[in-house]
């Protein structure tokens, strides 16, 4: 080792020692096992056993036996004039809180490796701009002796005004890999617990049925659906008073109507 009067007649003279070789880090390949890292394991981080990938994610789920819905969507109640309780989710942050301790305790990571994403403008349900935002991540789980699970995909959905879209995509995307590949439940009563018996669904009246045919926002689209329901429910030949006054068919009716709409969509292709 050098000394310190050494080193100081050194950069008297100008002879400076050369500085040590940069270690260069080499990523392992695809499908590589990890290098081996000596772990000091103390009370705070025990190291986790040195098992295969597979048996290590068996031993989280094992830890995460179940994340119930705690987290809940509220809504403003118009009625009352107070937030009120719409419905209960389970949150990435439920997800994290429940994962985060088992995989570090068996010495599971989590990491996303792709991710493709799509976005549209689009607008909410009171016509204000949103950005949408579609992200489909590829994940890889790596064990503590350095193997890894087959590459996992998951999609996460977002829908915001500012610029937090990708990252609610990229959170809801990895609350589902986590949900999905843990198999955990809820703890919630099985759906076949309620019984609900299916009613016949209300069957439009002729009046109604007049009324949207002879409006004249009524798309030429929907006009061929009115034409199918009525088939269905047996009303084509249904008498009712059109926009004259006189009796027409439910059928001659809509016949007409879709007639006279398209004649002007066709001479304006003609032309």
């Amino acid at each position: 080792m050098t000394s310190l009067t050494e080193r100081a007649e050194q950069h008297a003279i100008g002879d400076q020692p050369a500085a040590p070789a940069a270690t260069e880090y080499a990523p392992p390949a695809a499908g590589e096992r990890l290098p081996d890292l000596d772990f000091e394991a103390s009370e705070e981080y025990p190291a986790p056993a040195m098992v295969p990938v597979h048996i290590a994610w068996l031993r989280v789920r094992n830890d995460v036996r179940a994340v119930a819905k705690s987290d809940r969507h509220m809504e403003y109640d118009q009625k009352s004039g107070r937030q009120k309780e719409k419905y209960r989710f389970r949150g990435i942050e439920a997800a994290l809180n429940a994962f985060g301790p088992a995989t570090l305790r068996h010495g599971i990571t989590v990491m996303a490796v792709d991710m493709e994403t799509s976005y549209r403008d689009t607008k909410s349900s009171r016509g204000n701009p949103m950005r949408e935002c579609t992200v489909v991540v590829t994940w890889q789980v790596l064990g503590p002796k350095g193997d890894s699970l087959p590459l996992l995909k998951s999609a996460g959905e977002s829908l915001d005004s500012g610029d937090k879209g990708t990252a609610k995509a990229q959170s809801l995307a990895l609350r589902a890999l986590l949900f999905n590949t843990g198999m955990i439940p809820t703890g919630d009563p099985e759906p076949e617990a309620a019984q609900v018996e299916r009613g016949d669904a209300p069957v439009r009246s002729a009046k109604d049925y007049r009324d949207e045919i002879v409006n004249p926002d009524t798309s030429l689209g929907r006009l061929e659906q009115i034409s199918y329901e009525l088939g269905n429910a047996r009303m084509l030949h249904v008498l009712v008073q059109n926009e004259n006054g006189d009796e027409e068919t439910l059928d001659a009716l809509g016949r007409r109507h879709y007639q006279e709409r398209q004649a002007p969509r066709q001479q304006g292709g003609e032309a």
